[in-house]
């Protein structure tokens, strides 16, 4: 239960003065559903950030005004100056004791404005003027003030992210009343690291944060913002390490091998394994064989190897006579993984199955009979390995692959499928060191950052799309000498009506170009389709394969060796280099062709030449990160989550190392959250609604 004295943090904004229908409308837009479905709550304005802020504090004279620059200025209204047509400026003529400035308003209402500038009165002017035909001109100021209205003006005014329907005003407003409902709360940060930071209280920092006396308030280094990012931070390492503890607790069940099948997988590879994968598997044995359960990251680039380390950790629990299941985000990345490992399992006498949605009837029921009697070794799938009806013999150890396409909830639910079930989370994005901590700090984490040998580097170029025709024949010349060609199209606005048409388009243009050797897979395709068209990439009969985004991940075809990204301008970093990845897996030497339409921004740009000079993917990962922000990199934008509401990890990453030390130190001492401090930490996590970590405190 969340303490009662949160509550009015939680209720419903309509709740606050002010804040009608339509507002709340608006208010939903701007900051999404809360977690229990209703509409945005007290708390939600609260944690809405400024991102900026205008400085109103400088009054001078009319004679003292710079151009660009916002100033409050006290003037009498000379006179009115109406269009000579509706089209046509409305002009008020406005003047102090140094001299005379300019009011200019498009489409105004003439009444309205001789309401609220009356001819002799005396006035607040608040905006930015500038210089027009050599006269002083302001148009639509910010504010037109009386003196009475002048003591409500903000010296410094927040502006804040924004939707149609809502006014930087507006939402200062609705904080300014939802800072009255912040009830006076124990101080949960150590004071002697409040002190060191020269941080304020929780309540005085979002004070400053939304009513602030100067513009570095409202900054991210500022020490408002990062006093509460550190508090979001702090909430989600402490959740993170609670989650940890609350498995290590539920004793694990210690797994030894003999080491038989993982021999004789060994031997069967084409290639040694990296130092990194025998680190890795080292790892990942030791953590079988503890009695504590474990719960493993093993992060690594494209075509690192990640796939064989997984099957070799699998071979371990089966050699001790249990069974493993391995979960792909998509079913054409389950049955790539499964044509992987099949060959390998096979030499090792390793039995495996694949269960997604597409298995019904007769065939579902075959497989789960023989799932439940142990005759399945290894089950690779989708979401449906979550299914009620699945139920495993002895499942020892869960593999989740592309771990940011599900979350802790879906993490859990599979390690429940067993008894003391060891996870283990792949993912193919390379992700920063600060972010595996925001992210998975409750993970003991092994990086693959060598490539297997052989491969050679990919030549990428970038080449705008003027040259079209002359990136076809280029492909025609490529196809001759044997090669197989990916050729991905673009994302359009992120429409998957609108992606589809584009790949139906430029495979219609291709086909007519090389008739009878061009495939095409998308998103909205049948299974079998799409698998048909795969096979026929694969054997050859199609050199050419168009397709949007859907081969980003898993599609695993050592014949491609050229990779041509139309409009890649439009594409993220960690995207690109995913796809890039697609090819490069072969002994030939392969070359990925970025296609770009102009004029191309700065970022834009910045990610086209990071991906031309580097192939590592941790070097694209820091770089992603500092052009877009974690939520990008971590893939949960696109699902509509922000990663952290305060805390910009491109601000605050170096606080996310404090704030993991100092959880990991608090339930060393603390454990259950039962001292004084612990009983404020425990209003922090339900503040930042990790709800369900407080519930796994034995004592909560």
């Amino acid at each position: 239960m969340r303490d009662s004295r949160l509550d009015p943090l939680f209720a419903e904004a309509t709740s606050l003065p002010g804040v009608g229908s339509k507002a709340a409308k608006a208010l939903g837009r701007l900051l999404g559903a809360n977690p229990s479905g209703g509409g945005p709550r007290v708390i939600d304005l609260l944690l809405h950030a400024p991102t900026g802020a205008v400085d109103r504090r400088a009054r001078p004279k009319i004679a003292e005004l710079t151009p660009g620059e916002v100033a409050t200025v006290g003037v009498v209204v000379e006179r009115h100056q109406p269009g000579r047509s509706p089209r046509a400026p409305y002009r008020v003529v406005v003047s102090d004791e140094t001299g005379a400035m300019t009011l200019v308003f498009f489409r105004a209402s003439q009444a309205h404005l001789e309401r609220i500038l009356p001819v002799g009165a005396a006035r607040w002017i608040s905006g930015a003027p500038e210089l027009f035909d050599g006269m002083v001109q302001m148009v639509h100021p910010s504010h037109i003030l009386d003196e009475e209205g002048l003591k409500d003006l903000p010296p410094v005014e927040p502006t804040y992210p924004l939707v149609e329907g809502l006014s930087h005003g507006l939402i200062a407003k609705f904080a300014r009343a939802a800072l009255a409902r912040v009830p006076d709360l124990a101080e949960w940060q150590d004071d002697a690291f409040l002190k060191r930071s020269l941080f304020d209280s929780f309540a005085a920092s979002l004070r400053a944060l939304h009513q602030p006396a100067t513009p570095e308030d409202v900054a991210p280094e500022g020490p408002a913002l990062t006093r509460l990012a550190y508090d979001e931070l702090l909430a989600n390492q402490l959740a993170l390490q609670l989650v940890r503890a609350h498995m290590r607790r539920a004793s694990g069940r210690s797994v030894v091998g003999d080491g038989r099948i993982s021999a004789r997988i060994v031997a069967a590879l084409p290639f040694a394994l990296t130092g990194a994968q025998t680190r890795a598997v080292e790892a990942i044995r030791a953590d079988l064989a503890a009695k504590t359960r474990m719960l493993r990251l093993l992060q690594g680039d494209v075509g690192s190897g990640k796939t064989v380390v997984a099957l070799l950790a699998a071979a371990t629990v089966v050699e001790a006579g249990r069974q493993a299941a391995l979960m792909a985000p998509t079913e054409i990345l389950a049955r790539q993984h499964l044509a992987t490992l099949e060959p390998l399992a096979a030499a090792g006498g390793l039995t495996v199955a694949l269960l997604t949605g597409r298995e019904k009837g007769r065939e579902r029921a075959s497989l789960l009979e023989r799932l439940a009697a142990g005759e399945i070794d290894l089950l690779v799938g989708t979401h449906a390995l979550f299914s009620d009806d699945v139920a495993f013999r002895d499942l020892a150890l869960a593999i989740v692959d592309e771990q940011h396409k599900f979350g802790v909830r879906q993490r859990l639910a599979l390690a429940q499928k067993g008894a003391a079930v060891d996870v283990l989370v792949m993912t193919a994005t390379p992700i920063p060191r600060t972010l595996v901590l925001t992210a998975f700090g409750d993970m003991d984490h092994s990086a693959l950052d060598e490539k297997p040998p052989g491969r050679q580097p990919i030549d990428t170029r970038l080449v705008s799309l003027d040259r079209l025709s002359e990136a076809i024949a280029a492909i025609g010349r490529a196809m001759e000498g044997g090669a197989r060609v990916y050729w991905v199209c673009p994302l359009v606005e992120q429409s998957e009506t609108l992606d589809v048409a584009a790949a139906e388009d430029r495979f219609a243009a291709l086909a007519e170009a090389f008739p009878g050797r061009v495939g095409l897979v998308h998103g909205r395709m049948k299974g079998a389709e799409k698998d048909a068209a795969v096979a026929r990439f694969v054997s050859g009969e199609t050199p050419v394969l168009v397709a949007t985004t859907v081969i980003e991940v898993g599609v695993n075809v050592p014949e491609a060796t050229v990779m041509v990204i139309e409009h890649a301008e439009r594409f993220g970093l960690a995207q690109l280099h995913q796809l890039r990845g697609r090819v490069g897996r072969g002994a030939g030497r392969s070359t990925c062709l970025l296609m770009w339409k102009g004029p191309l921004g700065e970022t834009a740009r910045a990610r086209l030449e990071t991906l031309r000079d580097t192939e590592d993917g941790f070097v694209i990962a820091e770089k992603d990160l500092e052009l877009r922000g974690e939520g990008e990199v971590l893939g949960a934008r696109q699902s509509g989550q922000a990663v952290f509401r305060l805390a910009r990890i491109e601000a605050h990453g170096e606080l996310v190392k404090t704030a993991h030390a100092d959880a990991g130190l608090i339930l060393a001492r603390d454990p259950n959250l039962t001292s004084p401090r612990g009983q404020a930490l425990r209003l922090l996590l339900h503040l930042f609604e990790r709800d369900a970590a407080v519930r796994l405190l034995r004592a909560g």
